[in-house]
């Protein structure tokens, strides 16, 4: 099933801002040296292979710079894509497309970097595998919903939107509650009852006590996979399992093949490479 773009307000308003940073104060090189009555041709393409991903954001950028910029789409945001490939062609006013040029290849660079990493990190879970791989809230401030878009589109999973949205108590809350014992008992008296409750552990005495708590996830923080191995044994189905820190594209086939409920990795939002894409004169 396709990914859902982000909400049609959240785009325009997005862009608007990208928009207002780079243009604002007009363009004084196309000005200066394109006639505005010029009408041109230009084509998005992948300069390497890569998972398409941001083209509602091409047309809405060009949407909002003129609306006379004509944006035909060849592929699909998720579309695996080989180098070369044309993603899109724009047609219309000379001015306007090159006006828009910048802020446009910004954002799909950016967004095809983190949906081409999430595919390789889907791919390599062994064949039949109900392992999620799910990004984490490490994404760059403002562009969050876009980022989640993206891996979505690369075949990954979300995690929690935002702090309200999960209960997910992390090593300073159990340090400032007193322990994980106390942290879950707080929250799970304190938390909605719709929401689970996960914990995060980084050894084998926190695991033992989040367990004994009743925690509904517990997240193996930077756990191997003996460790993980041998943790799994130990929670025998009692919680859905979360593997987190240290997640190298290697260790996926492993950690899918013991079981692993779910593999979080902050590295597809705060580490992807933005791809190559060029917008090229027809």
């Amino acid at each position: 099933m396709p990914a859902t773009p982000p909400a049609p307000t959240i785009l325009s308003e997005t862009v608007r801002r990208a928009l207002s940073e780079d243009i604002d104060r007009g363009d004084i090189t196309t000005e200066a040296c394109v006639p505005p009555t010029a009408i041109g041709t230009a084509i998005v393409h992948a300069r390497e292979a890569m998972v398409c991903c941001g083209l509602p954001i091409l047309e809405e950028v060009y949407a909002q710079v003129d609306l006379l910029v004509d944006v035909e789409a060849h592929v699909t945001d998720g579309d695996d894509v080989d180098k070369g490939a044309a993603l899109a062609t724009l047609s219309g006013p000379a001015s306007s497309i090159l006006l828009g040029e910048r802020v446009a290849l910004n954002f799909i660079q950016r967004l095809a970097g983190v949906a081409t990493m999430t595919r390789r990190f889907v791919d390599a879970l062994p064949e039949g595998c109900s392992t999620r791989i799910t990004d984490t809230r490490k994404t760059t401030p403002g562009l969050r919903v876009f980022e989640r878009y993206a891996v979505r589109c690369g075949g990954g999973h979300n995690h929690r939107e935002d702090l309200g949205a999960a209960v997910l108590i992390k090593d300073n809350h159990i340090a400032a509650a007193g322990g994980c014992a106390q942290a879950i008992e707080r929250a799970r008296a304190h938390a909605p009852h719709t929401c689970r409750i996960e914990c995060e552990v980084d050894s084998w005495a926190q695991l033992e006590e989040a367990l004994a708590a009743g925690a509904d996830i517990i997240m193996l923080d930077n756990f191997d996979d003996n460790q993980v191995r041998d943790a799994l044994a130990l929670i025998a189905g009692r919680a859905i399992v979360e593997v987190s820190g240290g997640i190298t594209i290697e260790r996926v086939a492993t950690l899918g093949s013991l079981g692993v409920d779910v593999i979080s990795v902050g590295a597809l939002t705060h580490s992807s490479p933005s791809r190559d894409i060029g917008l090229d004169w027809g």
